[in-house]
């Protein structure tokens, strides 16, 4: 099938998920996660009307950005894991880091930010199972907290919400007590009404689990295998 044909398919699960747990589809956005897609595939699922598109790679990005950069209505945003000395180019190519998991990064990212004279919307990544293997901030940790006391003070971050990826299993059905867990984290800090904090984005949910997530909750699902397909082996 074509990229916009998955896409359609796609929406139509969004909606069906949505409906089941009693919300508008209207609430969850689609993101396009297009690390390793080539600007015809990306430029593709634009033509569909997708706008939403997720990198993980600042490298890889730097390299495509100029066989895109006509697609004026695109938001790009960094979704994978960020070493601080990449903050400069990162605040340079994007719009918005769902990926954020140390102060340090915070304050590297806010200090670019500022030195370009724009604000940048950042996610909170949630390390939800606790895997030593994955980045993520753990939620009832001391960084956590400094974290979030910080907030306020980086003027050029607008921190909007929180990020997740559970762990791995082949049944969706198991990554709902996760998805459940962030959406549950995010009402706490929530209520704390914290300077500086909006909490009204929850990213989670991907290909083989984005139903579950938004039966959970979540405002944005980052979809790459079921718009683009397989990535080819090698």
């Amino acid at each position: 099938m074509s990229v916009s044909e998955n896409i359609a398919g796609v929406r139509a699960r969004i909606q069906r998920a949505a409906q089941r747990a009693g919300r508008a589809p209207e609430e969850i956005e689609l993101m396009a996660v297009s690390k390793t897609k080539t600007p015809g595939q990306i430029r593709e699922a634009y033509e569909t009307g997708l706008r939403l598109f997720g990198e993980n790679r600042v490298q890889e990005f730097s390299g495509k950005i100029d066989a895109v950069r006509d697609l004026d209505a695109a938001e790009w945003h960094m979704i994978g894991h960020l070493q601080t000395n990449k903050a400069a180019r990162t605040a340079e190519l994007f719009r918005a880091v769902d990926s954020v998991d140390s102060l340090k990064l915070a304050d590297k990212l806010d200090g670019a930010s500022r030195n370009l004279g724009k604000h940048l919307d950042v996610l909170i990544e949630i390390n939800v199972g606790g895997e030593v293997a994955k980045s993520g901030v753990a939620p009832d940790s001391r960084d956590f907290e400094e974290l979030l006391v910080a907030a306020q003070k980086l003027e050029s971050l607008v921190f909007r919400g929180l990020m997740t990826v559970p762990p791995f299993t082949k049944d969706p059905e198991a990554a709902r007590p996760y998805f459940r867990k962030l959406r549950e984290l995010r009402d706490t800090i929530a209520s704390r009404k914290l300077p500086g904090i909006s909490m009204d984005q929850l990213s989670m949910g991907m290909s083989h689990d984005f139903e579950i997530a938004i039966e959970e909750g979540s405002t944005c699902v980052r979809v790459g295998t079921a718009i683009f397909g397989e990535r080819p082996q090698a």
